[in-house]
């Protein structure tokens, strides 16, 4: 068993309680001078060097990181793998972008083939900006699921993806039905959820592309499944509120409309959720749902600000999603730099230590895997990332500036992006490397897509 432990030596920071309920000083582990034991996934050991040390068969050899900081795996908790050709599309807010560039684009996937390539550089790009875990929209087509896993599984990752669900106020090439989309999601389940580190969700769009009949047939599939997650999107733009109040009538809010269907439960992720009432919040606190935050996603549709201390003043959970591709970044560091802007233009203050926090272990307690990722706590699955102080030129001269671990930690997340990503571990393996296995920049397992 010696022989397939690895250890590995650096400066350690992870999170271990939300800043929120114990204070600053106790939601986190720091260790200037760290190891971390894995063995068989797992971290099996973590502490200071000396202390590890000691108790380590001296036949355990020790990679050591030169200023570098381990942290866990960035858990991004909603994004659109579909849309990774269309990030950065310029012009339009929600419902006319996704008239105008979403659904053309999604339309390709119902070609495998294409499917499998973007698939493949979607894993990648995750891997290269330090992303372990993401809760994954697919398409319509139930072959975009069928590839999305097959490429998660092969690279051994803790992912959870879903048919989208879409009968109505789409167009026609876009659409399934009640049945169909009942039909298809249950068979995916049957394959895929619960297979090795693989989990499922039932994902309608939102609420006005699915009919009522759609809607019940998702609350049937969540009785059928009870631990499947259910992922959507919710209150964006107020537009979007508009037309859902117009489309169901006889319901009292926006999340009604879920919530009469019966999609409120522990493991439903709502995107967004930034123009909600007070009763609302209390329903999702109620019901154990989840928030996705999506900072650049909602500046760059101008949909509007994210209130966090709102929904923890109610006591929902909440984690940090990039919302790829209205979001304009894979990187879970910029994505915490806008959050923290989008904070500031509320008078509200967003510290590092909360950030890291909202990227990784909230974002686990918001999918309801805390028990297993979103830190390095001894048991847990070792899916962590490697960040380099000194990725860039301004980063190494800044960080001599910097006397603190808060001060470092927010130089991290203001200038870092995909640079300052140097490996990132997926179970216990290497699955990017920066430097790549020929000493050259990037990761060489990326392929350009076929056209």
């Amino acid at each position: 068993m010696t022989a397939q432990r690895k250890a590995y030596r650096s400066a350690i920071l992870h999170s271990i309680a939300d800043p929120k309920d114990v204070g600053l000083e106790h939601s986190y582990q720091y260790f200037e001078d760290g190891i971390m034991v894995v063995e068989d996934g797992h971290v099996v050991d973590i502490g200071n060097a000396y202390e590890v040390l000691a108790r380590l068969p001296q036949a355990v050899t020790v990679e050591t990181f030169d200023n570098k900081l381990i942290t866990s795996g960035f858990i991004d908790t909603h994004i659109h793998y579909p849309q990774t050709g269309m990030i950065a599309s310029y012009g339009e807010q929600l419902l006319d972008w996704l008239e105008n560039y979403t659904f053309p684009e999604e339309l390709r996937f119902k070609n495998p083939i294409y499917a499998q390539q973007v698939a493949s550089l979607f894993l990648n790009e995750l891997a290269s900006n330090g992303t372990t875990t993401a809760l994954v929209f697919g398409t319509v087509h139930k072959e975009s699921v069928d590839v999305f896993f097959q490429e998660a599984e092969k690279r051994n990752l803790r992912m959870i993806a879903g048919k989208v669900l879409m009968d109505r106020n789409a167009p026609a090439y876009l659409t399934d039905t009640p049945e169909s989309g009942y039909h298809d999601s249950k068979a995916l389940i049957e394959r895929w959820h619960n297979r090795g580190r693989l989990l499922y969700a039932v994902t309608p769009r939102f609420a006005p592309t699915s009919t009522d009949e759609q809607l019940a047939t998702v609350g049937k599939l969540l009785k059928e499944y009870p631990d499947v997650y259910m992922h959507t999107h919710l209150s964006e733009n107020k537009k979007e509120i508009e037309w859902v109040l117009d489309l169901f009538p006889e319901r009292e809010n926006y999340l009604d409309v879920y919530d009469h269907f019966g999609l409120l439960h522990d493991r439903s992720v709502f995107a967004h959720g930034i123009h909600l009432s007070d009763c609302e919040c209390q329903r999702l606190s109620d019901t154990g749902s989840a928030i996705a935050f999506c900072p650049t996603s909602n500046l760059f549709l101008g949909s509007g600000l994210f209130n966090l201390p709102r929904l923890e003043k109610f006591k929902v959970n909440v984690g940090m999603g990039t919302d790829v591709g209205a979001g304009t970044s894979f990187s879970m560091l910029q994505t915490m730099s806008e959050a923290y802007k989008v904070m500031q233009l509320q008078q509200e203050k967003l510290h590092p230590v909360k950030s890291l926090f909202l990227a990784t272990l909230g974002g686990a307690k918001a999918l309801r895997l805390d028990d297993k990722i979103g830190n390095l706590a001894v048991g847990k699955e070792a899916d962590f990332v490697v960040l380099d102080l000194h990725a860039t030129q301004l980063m190494r001269f800044r960080m001599k500036q910097a006397k603190t671990l808060e001060e470092k930690l927010f130089v991290l997340m203001s200038l870092g992006d995909d640079r300052t990503v140097s490996q990132t571990y997926i179970y216990g393996e290497k699955a990017y490397d920066i430097k790549g296995n020929d000493g050259t920049k990037g990761n060489n397992n990326i392929h350009q897509l076929a056209g």
